[in-house]
C-alpha cells in the first residue's frame, strides 16, 4: 500500500521482478497467512529506538497473542504502559530462499498485557516457548493496520 501526503491509501498493482510478481494482500488474507506460521518478530520501542525480538505467536479471534518470559524487555515495557498499551508492529513470513517465493505480513497496533487468569493459563498451554524460562504472561496485539505481499512466479 502507498500513502499519499493527504493520508489517503491506495493499492498498487503487482510489481514484476525477474520472472516474479510482488502482489499486495488484503488484510483478511494477510491475517489468514499469519495464522499458518508460529514464529514472527515483534517490533517495539526501547530507549527511544526500535527493538526487535523473535517470538512465537497464536492468532486468536483476529488478535495476535505472544507469550513473555519473566523479566523480559517486553514484560517490563508493558508493565510501564499500564492499560493504555504500547504501539508495536508484528511481522511474520514464509519465504523460500532458493525459489524466492512466499509471503510477508506486518500487523501494527496496540499491545496490552493479558490480565484475565483463565486466558493467561489458556495461552500458556497454547504457546510453547522456544527458549528455557518461566512464562510471565501473554501480550495481546490488536491489529489496526495489516499489510502484506506475496512473491509469486509470473505467468509465461
Amino acid at each position: 500500500m502507498k500513502s499519499d501526503p493527504a493520508g489517503a491509501t491506495t493499492t498498487s498493482p503487482a510489481v514484476s521482478m525477474s520472472g516474479r510478481l510482488m502482489e499486495e494482500l488484503g488484510a483478511d488474507e494477510a491475517l489468514r497467512l499469519l495464522g499458518t506460521v508460529e514464529l514472527g518478530r515483534i517490533v517495539f520501542t526501547r530507549h527511544a529506538l526500535p527493538a526487535v525480538r523473535p517470538v512465537n505467536h497464536r492468532l486468536d479471534a483476529g488478535d495476535i497473542i505472544v507469550q513473555v518470559q519473566d523479566g523480559s524487555t517486553l514484560a517490563a515495557l508493558l508493565a510501564a504502559q499500564g492499560d493504555a498499551g504500547v504501539v508495536v508492529a508484528y511481522e511474520a513470513d514464509a519465504i523460500d530462499q532458493g525459489e524466492r517465493l512466499g509471503w510477508s505480513v506486518v500487523a501494527t497496533g496496540y499491545a496490552t498485557a493479558v490480565t484475565i487468569p483463565s486466558e493467561i493459563e489458556r495461552y500458556a498451554h497454547l504457546l510453547q516457548p522456544w527458549v528455557e524460562g518461566t512464562a510471565s504472561g501473554a501480550i495481546r496485539i490488536r491489529p489496526d493496520l495489516v499489510t502484506g505481499f506475496r512473491l509469486r512466479e509470473s505467468s509465461p
